[in-house]
């Protein structure tokens, strides 16, 4: 299917691994000139080298800068002043307990999945309505409307998003800029693979049997019994960012594998 994309700009955050990467070659594949950030310039530089040998009719772009930092975020704002879309992907995750989740931990989180988001679309929305054209869509996860209890701190910034995607949405009343927030289920991405492979370190399971067997005794719940791949999220986004769901506006839109046991 032809997304209507072709030729459009997008900057994803986030995007030299993980679902982040997964969404930029989605794009890239609809066209799309995405434009890679990450922290560390090799690994952009990597990524962009990876789609101009997939998808040569587009032209990538390494927009690596940490976007936690003020100066690093205005340098990238003066390089590419305009984009068709944003996907704030951007953002970290670690189990904790709470009694272990001090004031410079709730900043860092607040920093990292919320304050650079907001600051980016806060640069990039105006131009959008400006123009009428544009899609900002924020990268939540099933633990904002149902937190484990294992990662406080992120499940706190992960919901902020979807309160945060409303309220912009309001703001593009009448438009064809849309705003709107994914949330993933489980996703096989680099780091969980790595933890799935370290949980069955002497056997001699294949990686899809251990899959199973995590998900038997870890998620129950899950009613794909299988991690989600990055590629989905990645397909679905770009869908998201296409002509054809310009009626998706404030929605948080769900991609679980069933995970949510709630209607709502």
């Amino acid at each position: 299917m032809d997304m209507g994309l072709h030729n459009k700009t997008a900057l994803v955050t986030g995007s030299t691994r993980g679902i982040g990467k997964a969404i930029a070659m989605e794009l890239a594949k609809e066209g799309v000139h995405v434009f890679i950030n990450g922290r560390n310039y090799e690994e952009a530089e990597r990524t962009v080298n990876e789609i101009k040998l997939n998808f040569p009719a587009t032209s990538p772009q390494n927009a690596a800068a940490d976007l936690v930092d003020l100066e690093q975020r205005e340098a990238l704002f003066r390089q590419y002043p305009k984009v068709d879309i944003l996907v704030n992907n951007m953002g970290i995750y670690e189990i904790m307990n709470y009694e272990d989740v001090d004031d410079e931990v709730w900043d860092k989180y607040f920093r990292t999945n919320v304050l650079a988001a907001n600051g980016l679309t806060k640069f990039y929305l105006p131009n959008m309505l400006k123009e009428d054209y544009g899609r900002i869509i924020f990268i939540a996860s099933e633990e904002a409307v149902m937190p484990s209890g294992q990662m406080p701190q992120y499940c706190m910034t992960k919901s902020m998003l979807l309160s945060l995607s409303k309220s912009l949405s309001k703001l593009t009343r009448g438009t064809e800029v849309t705003v709107n927030t994914i949330m993933p289920g489980p996703t096989l991405s680099e780091n969980v693979q790595q933890i799935i492979e370290g949980i069955y370190p002497d056997t001699n399971m294949t990686f899809s049997e251990k899959e199973k067997d995590f998900m038997t005794t870890n998620l129950p719940q899950s009613e794909i019994q299988r991690f989600i791949r990055p590629m989905e999220i990645g397909r679905l986004t770009a869908f998201v960012c296409s002509p054809y769901a310009s009626a998706f506006k404030g929605s948080p839109i769900r991609m679980d594998g069933g995970m949510i046991p709630t209607i709502f």
